[in-house]
């Protein structure tokens, strides 16, 4: 599968991955920061500039999930719309979202579902926008 990373199309890598990181920055700042800061318990105490490990971390994250995805639309021979969707519910629900689930089930998360209900979703919409914009210039 390695072997693929010679086909893909990384302007589609890299405009998935830029799609995919805007929606974060909206999504936990714009969107849903209000709800996010109370999932993590810290409504009351938000920074008013995050550190640069809150934007570079989730950067290279996405990065790393584009690339990954792409890999494997392209190993699985996807090339259709609704092929890319139905591999994007497969990882996103899969195990975005259920790894989001499990990271937010522990004794320091104050609000693991609620957090899981953001940030997974957040993934799962990021994953749907990522495979689309990946078979749209395969």
């Amino acid at each position: 599968m390695i072997g693929q990373l010679a086909n893909l199309n990384w302007i589609s890598v890299i405009v998935a991955f830029f799609a995919y990181f805007f929606v974060g920055a909206l999504w936990f700042t714009l969107l849903f920061k209000k709800q996010y800061a109370i999932s993590l318990g810290k409504e009351n105490n938000l920074p008013s500039k995050p550190a640069p490990i809150f934007i570079i971390g989730p950067a290279i994250c996405s990065l790393i999930i584009t690339i990954a995805s792409a890999i494997l639309i392209y190993a699985l021979g996807i090339d259709s719309y609704s092929g890319a969707i139905e591999f994007a519910l497969v990882i996103g629900i899969g195990y975005l979202v259920a790894n989001t689930l499990n990271i937010a089930i522990n004794p320091n998360m104050p609000n693991p579902l609620h957090y899981a209900a953001i940030s997974g979703l957040y993934h799962l919409t990021g994953i749907c926008i990522v495979s689309i914009i990946l078979i749209a210039m395969k």
